[in-house]
């Protein structure tokens, strides 16, 4: 607990956990985002500082808690030669939360290493929800002495956690959990699609799909609110082409077609397009649905 803990990229996810850490009675002493309003107020919810510079934010911390978007950022917050987290950070430990490809996990890795500093792959298979109340699903991949290290936060953050191997590993089990969970999404949209334009009552279509093999995690997590088309982001349409996207580069190094991943991809790329990016992947439903924005 005496540890000092920051976080880079503090949107939903890396506040909820910041949050969550505090509670817990960790020391939270410095926040960053490129979106300064947002990390200025929960700096002044933390108690902590808002850092104008990403060698600050090391500087200020013993672990460094990386939560960004994509390959570039994450590149950006390591790698850029002005001003990168990697400044002055020998003996630090980086745990790395964003879902990015496995490379980009891997030239991080290396360049920490090269710095004398530690890089932990920590990626979440969870929503906003469970990161505030400490119930996230962890993957991690990196040195097992650095995963021992960390083992206690990691344990105050997570209902559940594997180690998976070395670096860029736990980011590939990663992608293939989102390629399969967009999938079983869209395929549930489509499912759902039909049933109304049949008109089926979709409660009882749901009901009969959760007792037979169309049954899924998605139904119970998405199946009402494409019905209803509630889609109140909890994990975003854009977000679900990026890691479709992923997957499927993935695929091609290793020289696999993956034809309903590319399906799934074009889906929420289309979704993006039509200015539906932000809503939760649930909404893919106005994608088949019948008279909605298809």
């Amino acid at each position: 607990m005496s540890q000092k803990i920051a976080f880079v990229g503090v949107g939903r996810m890396g506040a909820n956990m910041a949050r969550r850490l505090q509670d817990c009675g960790y020391n939270i002493t410095a926040v960053y985002d490129t979106y300064r309003e947002g990390a200025q107020t929960l700096a002044t919810e933390l108690g902590c500082q808002a850092c104008d510079k990403l060698a600050d934010v090391t500087a200020a911390a013993d672990i460094i808690f990386t939560v960004v978007t994509n390959d570039a950022s994450m590149r950006s917050i390591f790698l850029e030669s002005a001003d990168n987290l990697l400044i002055n950070s020998k003996g630090k430990i980086f745990i790395n939360c964003a879902t990015v490809t496995p490379g980009v996990h891997r030239e991080v890795y290396a360049a920490a290493h090269k710095a004398g500093a530690n890089s932990l792959e920590t990626c979440m298979a969870s929503s906003i929800s469970q990161a505030r109340e400490g119930k996230l699903y962890l993957m991690l991949a990196g040195d097992e002495a650095v995963y021992n290290s960390a083992l206690k936060i990691i344990e105050d953050l997570s209902i559940n956690h594997r180690l998976i191997g070395g670096p860029g590993r736990a980011a590939e089990v990663k992608a293939l959990v989102n390629m399969v969970m967009n999938i079983n999404t869209a395929g549930l949209a489509e499912g759902l699609g039909l049933a109304a334009a049949l008109g089926h009552d979709l409660g009882l279509v749901r009901e009969v799909f959760s007792q037979t093999g169309a049954n899924s995690r998605v139904l119970e997590t998405d199946g009402g609110d494409m019905a209803d088309r509630s889609h109140d982001c909890w994990f975003s349409a854009a977000h679900a082409a990026k890691d479709s996207g992923i997957a499927g580069s993935i695929a091609k190094e290793v020289g696999l077609n993956l034809p309903l991943n590319a399906a799934t991809e074009a889906q929420y790329k289309k979704m993006v397009q039509l200015g539906l990016g932000e809503l939760d992947k649930s909404g893919i439903a106005e994608l088949t649905f019948k008279g909605r924005n298809a």
